[in-house]
This record gives C-alpha cells, sequence and structure tokens, in this order.
C-alpha cells in the first residue's frame, strides 16, 4: 500500500492528514508507518497518540516523541490552498499572477471566451469559461478555499455570492462600492441568508494600503488572502498568532504518490533548534544516481545527507542523522545558519520490520 498515493488523494479532496512513522534506531528500520484522515484520526490509535494527532494537524507542526530506542514521529498535511477568482477583468490578471507565485492554485472564472482563456492567465491551474452558477457548482470547495468575486458588473456579484455562501470556504471577499455591497448584502439577507454569515464576507476588498492602479488593488487583495492563510485571527492583524505550518513540497508529494517501484530514499526534516535555512516538515526524495528532487536547505550539509541517503538504500531501513549548522566548519563554509536539523532518512519502497 503506497501511503503517499493515499495521502496525495486526500489532500486533493480537501482533507487533512498525517503520517505516523515509527523508528528502531537501535536497529535503523521502521517498525510502523500509518496514514490517518483527520475525520478518523482517534479511531485505532492509543490515547498518547490521538493527542499528539490532534496536537499535530491544530498547530500545523511535526510531532516527535522518544521513548528509548522507540521514535514515534507524526507529520500532519494539509491541502494546497485554491484560490477561485470570479472575473476575468483587468484585477483578475494580475491577482493571478501574483497568487500563484505564493503557492495558491488559482482558478479563473468568466463567461466571456475572450476574458476566459489560457493566454489571458497562463499562471492559472484552470481557466473556465463559463456561467458563474455552472462554474461554482462545478468547483470543489473545501475549508482551504478562497474566493475573490471581482465581476463586471453588481448582478453577477449577487449571483456569484449567492452561489457562494453555503459552500465550505476559508475566505470570501467583494469588490465594489459602498452603496452598491449595502444593497446586494440587504438583498440577501432578505432571501434568508444568516446575517452572521453575510458578516463574514471581506468587503470592500482587500487590506487598506490606498491602492489605485489594478496591480496595486490586487497586492491589498492578495495581503489580505495571506493573511487569513497564515494568521489566526486575520482582523487583529500584527497582533494575530500567526500559524506557521510545517513545510512540504507538493512536487515531492507527486512523485512518492507514484507506484513505479523505483528505489529511492525519502529525506524528511523532523526537528529543528536554532537558525536553519527550512523547517520541520521539509521533505527531498534522493536516486541512487544523485538525482534529487525538493530541498532540505542546500549546502554542505544537504550534500551530507544525500551521501547517507545514497548508502543507506544498499542495505534498506531508515536511521535518524542530525546536522549540525554550528561550530567551526559551518562558519569556514560561509552558512548564516546556527542551528541543528534532525533529519529522518528512508529507503523507499519502504520496508516495515515489526
Amino acid at each position: 500500500m503506497n501511503l503517499y498515493k493515499e495521502l496525495y488523494a486526500e489532500l486533493n479532496r480537501g482533507e487533512q492528514a498525517a503520517i505516523i512513522t515509527s523508528v528502531d534506531t537501535a536497529r535503523q528500520t521502521c517498525v510502523q508507518k500509518n496514514f490517518y484522515v483527520d475525520k478518523q484520526k482517534g479511531e485505532t490509535v492509543s490515547p498518547e497518540l490521538q493527542q499528539m494527532l490532534k496536537k499535530a494537524l491544530q498547530d500545523g507542526q511535526v510531532e516527535i516523541r522518544e521513548n528509548g530506542n522507540l521514535t514515534t514521529i507524526i507529520e500532519p498535511f494539509y491541502p494546497e490552498p485554491r484560490l477561485l477568482i470570479l472575473g476575468g477583468g483587468h484585477i483578475a490578471k494580475p491577482l493571478c499572477r501574483y497568487a500563484a507565485g505564493v503557492g495558491f492554485a488559482v482558478t479563473v472564472v468568466d463567461d466571456r471566451p475572450a476574458f476566459a482563456n489560457r493566454h489571458r492567465f497562463p499562471e492559472a491551474d484552470e481557466v473556465v469559461c463559463a456561467s458563474f452558477a455552472e462554474a461554482i457548482e462545478e468547483f470543489h470547495f473545501t475549508p482551504f478555499t478562497y474566493v475573490v468575486i471581482v465581476t463586471r458588473g453588481h448582478r453577477h456579484d449577487r449571483e456569484c455570492l449567492r452561489a457562494v455562501l453555503p459552500k465550505r470556504w476559508a475566505y470570501v471577499g467583494m469588490i465594489g462600492s459602498k452603496r452598491r455591497v449595502a444593497g446586494i448584502l440587504s438583498q440577501l439577507q432578505e432571501e434568508g441568508f444568516n446575517p452572521h454569515l453575510l458578516a463574514k464576507i471581506n468587503t470592500p476588498i482587500g487590506l487598506a494600503i490606498g491602492a489605485v492602479t489594478p496591480e496595486e488593488i490586487a497586492v491589498s487583495i492578495l495581503a489580505e488572502l495571506i493573511s487569513y492563510r497564515r494568521l489566526a485571527e486575520p482582523k487583529l492583524g500584527k497582533d494575530s498568532k500567526v500559524l506557521t505550518r510545517t513545510e512540504f513540497d507538493r512536487q515531492v508529494l507527486e512523485e512518492l504518490a507514484q507506484e513505479n517501484g523505483e528505489k529511492k530514499a525519502v529525506v524528511t526534516i523532523v526537528a529543528t533548534r536554532g537558525s536553519v535555512p527550512r523547517k520541520a516538515g521539509a521533505k527531498m526524495i534522493v536516486w541512487p544516481d544523485g538525482r534529487i528532487v525538493g530541498s532540505i536547505g542546500g549546502g554542505c550539509s544537504e550534500s551530507d545527507v544525500i551521501r547517507e541517503a545514497r548508502m543507506l538504500m544498499d542495505d534498506g531501513g531508515c536511521k535518524l542523522v542530525t546536522v549540525d549548522l554550528t561550530g567551526e566548519i559551518a562558519e569556514d563554509m560561509g552558512m548564516v545558519c546556527g542551528g541543528t536539523m534532525q533529519v529522518l532518512i528512508e529507503s523507499w519502497p519502504l520496508d516495515v520490520t515489526p
């Protein structure tokens, strides 16, 4: 069973998930590796692991527990944030480009072929030319969906809001004047929409930075989107707790989800201390010929880990190694970091030894 194939499928369905790995550090073997979706995380694990799972998924941080020779690692994973831009006009163009650049998977919708095409939005994951209501009905909404409504008229704005509000989403924002927006919200409330739900709509859209040009307005919208992605309480701004979730490269997950039986090693940062180039959760794949996908920070430290990974592939198993970025060697190499990383190296396909 390919756990990463299951993981990748669940993430694409919009579900949070976790992988639990138990390593016998004395024998350098993996004794257990399980996959859990958030909705069933407490069904088949001990109470202690249930608490670790809950904390990992809530905080977005790798959890690690050491008990003698047994080390248990819980890695949380989250769906890719998806941005649905409703309206393909002058603001949508820079917003699509900027949002794709910071990690959003962007879908642009417009009912006019001249405004909904791949040439106009080359950075988008998907460009849909259809009625707004039809496109919204077909779109897969999750708690990690962000919606920006920038259509060409209030009739379309109202149509989009009416279709979007009952869905699952993290953010909904709509452009427009105060009078125009107030009229739309008043009408939707008369239609029976909950006032508390309507109050969650971000309008006027974007952070107040005095934006004037389409590009500046796109920056203000994107800044607000990032605040909803990264802050526990976006309305508090800089006073809010920052949600520093683990790093992972989706290209690495895509590669691991393939069932080609190719020998490789999976490298994961599971804990860090001090200043380091990548945080816990960062992954890298190493092949016997030295090819890699992903990174744990580059430099001589990564080269040493790659060498360890290539040697491990010959015998199989897994091991935990400490990468020390402090001291004279790091200083001589001109490295600006001064911390340590604990790294898990696993031969793949995985050989689990009870």
